[in-house]
């Protein structure tokens, strides 16, 4: 029988999965191939880029290992969930955050090489160049939102050191 916890964390998963693919599916139907739609000029837009590569492009062109990283990283995450506070329901949305979106992204590698990415923040300069942070997607997002949500339940749950006072009644 599956666990309530696990089911959470399953749901958010299909959550994130579903949204992931479907934003994907709305780059790949209206925009074309590096195609770019300015939302806020000089600042955010829409882009249809490719990454066969990690972060900020890290590892370019080993598509197929970073799929074989991403099944491994399902595995160890998902048989050492219980250690990243997966009986509470931050700690269920956190997994199901980084399951969703690891998930997502291999689903991609698999089917197209790469990764599809589209939200980009940018600075534009005087020349008109641009100074952005690496375009990412809901995929991406959700690994982040969950990693970051591990961190701070880790902080919040960390025990503070008893003083010698509190020791001696």
């Amino acid at each position: 029988m599956i666990s309530t916890s696990n089911r959470r964390i399953a749901l958010v998963a299909l959550l994130i999965l579903a949204f992931d693919q479907f934003t994907k599916q709305l780059v790949n139907r209206h925009l074309n191939f590096d195609e770019e739609k300015i939302i806020i000029k000089g600042f955010f837009k829409f882009v249809h880029w490719s990454n066969t590569g990690a972060a900020w492009s890290s590892f370019m062109g080993h598509n197929n290992l970073l799929a074989a990283v991403a099944l491994i990283a399902i595995f160890v995450l998902y048989r050492s969930r219980h250690h990243f506070e997966a009986h509470t329901w931050l700690g269920q949305l956190a997994l199901g955050l980084i399951f969703g979106g690891i998930v997502g992204n291999l689903i991609d590698r698999l089917h197209s090489g790469y990764v599809t990415d589209f939200i980009y923040f940018y600075l534009q300069r005087r020349g008109g160049s641009d100074i952005g942070f690496p375009a990412f997607n809901v995929a991406d997002s959700a690994i982040c939102v969950g990693v970051g949500l591990i961190f701070i339940l880790s902080w919040k749950n960390e025990k503070l050191p008893v003083s010698p006072a509190q020791t001696s009644v």
